[in-house]
C-alpha cells in the first residue's frame, strides 16, 4: 500500500488518488469501519465475501447479510457506509485496489460509472481495471515529480474501464446503446425508438440512464451533433441538408438546437474550423493501432 496527500492544486483536477495497493492470498477480513472517501477494489481472481448495510439515500437494505464475492467483481467502497469484506480464509483472492476523492465523483454518479446501491459488481474482464491502477503504483516511483497528475489520469482511467467492464456490459456498450446509435440518424421521436426495440418509452429512458447516464434524447443528440461537426468541417454541404442528414427535417430547429449546444450557429463553427481535405473526410474511424501515415522514404 503506497499513501499520497496531493495538495490544493491537484485537488482542482476533479480526482485525486489517496493511496493504491496490490495483493493476494488469504488476506485477513477488512472492517467493520467506515471511510470518508471512495475505494475500488478489484477482485481478479479466487472468491471471498463482503457485507455492506443498507443506508438512508434510497440504498436498498440489505440486513447486513454475508454476500459471495466471485472473481472477477468490483468491491465499491463509499463515503460514510459501514463495510466488512474478505478473502476466502482457503482459497484466498488477487486484490488491487485505489482510494480517491474529488469533485468529479458527483458527475461520474450521475453518468452511471459509480453506483452508490450497488456496492458488489461482478465484472467480465478484471484486466483493464488492474492495468489502470498497475499505471498508479508505476507513478508512484520514488521521485516522480508528476505522481499526483499521472495517479489522477489513471483515476479517471479506472472509473471509465470499470463502467466498461461491468458484466452487464457487451464489449461495444449496452446493447440498447448500440441499437439508439445505429439508428441515431433517423427521424424519430424517442417513443418510435422505444417500439422499434419492443419497449416502451419508459422502459427506453431507463436503461439509458442506468447505461449512459442520461436520457435517450441527450444521448441521441450528442451522436447527431457528432455527426454534424464532422460535415460541416469537412464538406461544403448546406446547413439544410446537414440537418436532414443527422434526423432534422427543419433546419431552422436544427440550427438553434445546435446553436444553444455547441455555443455558436452552424455557419460560424464551420467558418472556425472547416478545412480542405483531399478526397473528403474519411467515413470511418482510423484504426488506432494502425493510423495513416506518410509513407517512409524508400518502403
Amino acid at each position: 500500500m503506497r499513501y499520497f496527500t496531493p495538495g490544493p492544486v491537484h485537488h482542482r483536477l476533479g480526482l485525486v488518488c489517496l493511496g493504491v495497493g496490490m495483493q493476494h492470498g488469504a488476506l485477513p477480513p477488512v472492517g467493520p469501519r467506515v471511510l470518508d472517501h471512495h475505494v475500488a477494489i478489484v477482485i481478479s481472481a479466487g472468491r471471498g465475501w463482503c457485507e455492506v448495510p443498507g443506508t438512508a439515500e434510497g440504498r436498498k437494505e440489505t440486513g447486513g447479510r454475508r454476500h459471495d464475492v466471485v472473481a472477477p467483481a468490483l468491491l465499491w467502497i463509499t463515503p460514510g457506509v459501514p463495510h466488512h469484506f474478505g478473502a476466502d480464509p482457503e482459497e484466498g483472492w488477487d486484490e488491487s485496489f485505489v482510494d480517491f476523492t474529488g469533485s468529479a465523483l458527483t458527475a461520474y454518479t450521475e453518468l452511471g460509472c459509480i453506483e452508490p446501491g450497488r456496492p458488489l459488481v461482478p465484472l467480465s474482464d478484471a484486466g483493464p481495471a488492474r492495468a489502470a491502477i498497475a499505471r498508479v503504483a508505476r507513478a508512484a516511483r520514488p521521485g516522480n515529480p508528476l505522481l499526483e497528475i499521472e495517479a489522477a489520469a489513471a483515476v479517471h482511467e479506472l472509473l471509465v474501464a470499470l463502467r466498461r467492464s461491468r458484466a452487464d456490459t457487451t464489449a461495444d456498450g449496452a446493447p440498447v446503446l448500440q441499437a439508439l446509435a445505429r439508428d441515431a440518424f433517423l427521424p424519430l421521436s424517442v417513443a418510435e425508438h422505444a417500439a422499434r426495440h419492443g419497449m416502451t418509452a419508459a422502459e427506453l429512458r431507463t436503461a439509458v440512464r442506468r447505461s449512459a447516464g442520461c436520457s435517450p434524447k441527450d444521448y441521441l443528440l450528442g451522436i447527431r451533433l457528432g455527426r454534424a461537426k464532422e460535415l460541416l468541417a469537412g464538406t461544403d454541404l448546406p446547413v439544410s441538408t446537414v440537418a436532414r442528414r443527422v434526423g432534422y427535417d427543419d433546419p431552422a430547429y436544427f440550427s438553434r438546437l445546435f446553436t444553444r449546444r455547441v455555443g455558436a450557429p452552424p455557419v460560424h463553427f464551420r467558418a472556425t474550423q472547416s478545412r480542405t481535405v483531399p478526397g473528403g473526410y474519411a467515413s470511418h474511424v482510423p484504426d488506432p493501432d494502425h493510423p495513416p501515415m506518410l509513407p517512409r522514404l524508400g518502403s
